[in-house]
């Protein structure tokens, strides 16, 4: 079982190192942001189980980074537990509102960092799916990593598996090349637009069986849409 990932979110790198200890003691694995850009950045291409994000960070607080995190749907399941040096009740509904899953106020003991920890991830259960998917007769299981149609399998590469879990789980909804960019390959490595293109096209080509390949649609001025409602080309 691979150990659950913790973005932690600090300006102050001996907060950061003290954080890190505890949790790699506890067998978490960690990553480390000192400001909001790094983080967003992290969240969109490690996608973390859970951020311990400080209140006060330069530039974009914790609060305006969270309510951002909250009010995109590929991030908004990702758990935040705010950790800051506020502990008047104001503040603390206020971290609440945004989204933030839980609230601790500094100074706090490793253990009970750990505690509230487990407590959150708990409460938030898995962050990847792991029922299968599916679209007509196309089938995708997260677990086996396995695509079939009709039962028979589907062979395919990483990436258009990745991007097939992507459409199937946000069906309906036309996306940009950049937009998949960010949620397929990771908002810090340097692709090309055009990559996306490329990996669609491979994609319909092992989707060919039964016209599975029609579900993956072209979306003129924006991008791509998945959508088993198929439309007539003009």
């Amino acid at each position: 079982m691979h150990s659950k990932t913790i973005l932690i979110v600090d300006d102050e790198a001996p907060v950061r190192d003290m954080l890190r200890v505890a949790l790699e003691m506890a067998d978490y694995r960690c990553l480390e942001a000192e400001n909001a850009q790094e983080a967003h950045a992290l969240v969109i291409d490690e996608k973390p189980d859970l951020i311990l994000l400080d209140w006060m960070l330069p530039d974009v607080s914790g609060v305006e980074l969270a309510r951002r995190l909250k009010r995109d749907e590929l991030t908004t399941s990702v758990p935040i537990i705010m950790l800051t040096a506020k502990g008047e009740e104001d503040n603390k509904i206020k971290a609440l509102e945004t989204g933030a899953d839980d609230y601790i106020t500094k100074p706090f003991s490793p253990r009970e960092l750990v505690a509230r920890l487990k407590a959150v991830l708990r409460r938030a259960g898995p962050a990847t799916p792991e029922d299968p998917l599916s679209a007509g007769n196309l089938v995708l299981d997260p677990l086996s990593h396995r695509v079939t149609i009709k039962g028979q399998p589907v062979d395919m590469g990483p990436t258009e598996f990745r991007l097939l879990t992507f459409f199937l789980s946000h069906q309906e909804r036309a996306y940009t090349r950049t937009q998949l960019l960010d949620h397929v390959w990771g908002g810090n490595v340097y692709v090309e637009e055009r990559t996306v293109d490329v990996h669609i096209r491979r994609l319909r080509k092992a989707l060919t069986m039964d016209g599975h390949d029609r579900y993956i649609q072209t979306v003129r001025g924006t991008g791509y849409r998945f959508s088993v409602q198929t439309v007539e080309k003009v």
